[in-house]
């Protein structure tokens, strides 16, 4: 059952709207990686994302060098596609379009040889660390993207189970530049308690400077928007987040 026959049969899953109105981290570019496969599923995704109160969104599709090796021309030329299936649907949404960039080697290469990086807006770049091993060197990655002109928005630090055991980290991430991004699923338990507890923990000390829904699929939308999920946002994170993303 697609999540909009849902919403149309249980109107009561949609008890408010998200804490924000510009979602920075999303995956709704048909096509390009792990979110949305084409088109179709892209103006679902949109129209859910209306529902919830969202207005605007920073698509990020995956930049991992050997899985999802994006370029910015794909991205744009997917992009496109979906405004131009946003204008003829009638929808009033506006997306523009990162990317989600691996810290691995490629990236790296990309700084090293000046090729310019698909920013949020101003100079901020959305990054992830890989989630089967910890960063050997976080302070020379961060390092040499300040020193290269970008600042390093860190995508889900919560989901990074290596640093479940050491809450220091995320601290210390925040001191070496790193501005934290937040996923507002990771505090309902949907990705598991370990999650959720580090989550609460970044928000509660005031670490995260962004949220995001990092919207893959149908199944983040009917997660997003269940009342219990709902009324746990209003509690954690009050209303502002992302103001300062105007796309």
């Amino acid at each position: 059952m697609a999540f909009l026959d849902i919403f149309k049969k249980k109107p009561s899953l949609i008890a408010a709207s998200l804490p924000f109105e510009t979602d920075m981290h999303s995956h709704i570019l048909p096509g390009l990686d792990d979110g949305s496969p084409d088109l179709g599923t892209s103006l679902t995704l949109v129209r859910g994302l209306m529902s919830l109160g969202i207005k605007r969104s920073i698509a990020t599709p995956h930049i991992i060098s050997d899985l999802y090796r994006n370029t910015p021309a794909g991205i744009t030329a997917s992009l496109q596609l979906l405004q131009e299936g946003i204008t003829g649907a009638g929808l009033d949404f506006t997306v523009s379009a990162a990317a989600e960039y691996m810290l691995d080697d490629s990236f790296f290469e990309k700084i090293a040889q000046g090729e310019p990086l698909l920013t949020l807006y101003d100079n901020y770049i959305l990054t992830e660390f890989s989630f089967g091993s910890q960063p050997e060197n976080p302070q020379m990655m961060s390092f040499n993207i300040i020193t290269n002109g970008y600042t390093p928005i860190l995508a889900h630090p919560e989901r990074y189970g290596y640093f479940h055991h050491n809450y220091k980290a995320y601290h210390l991430l925040k001191e070496l530049g790193f501005v934290l991004q937040v996923n507002l699923l990771s505090v309902t338990g949907y990705y598991g308690a370990p999650v959720a507890k580090a989550a609460k923990y970044i928000l509660k000390n005031g670490l995260a400077t962004f949220a995001g829904t990092d919207l893959h699929h149908e199944k983040h939308l009917v997660a997003l928007g269940e009342k219990k999920n709902m009324a746990m946002f209003g509690e954690l994170f009050g209303k502002g987040w992302n103001i300062d993303l105007k796309i």
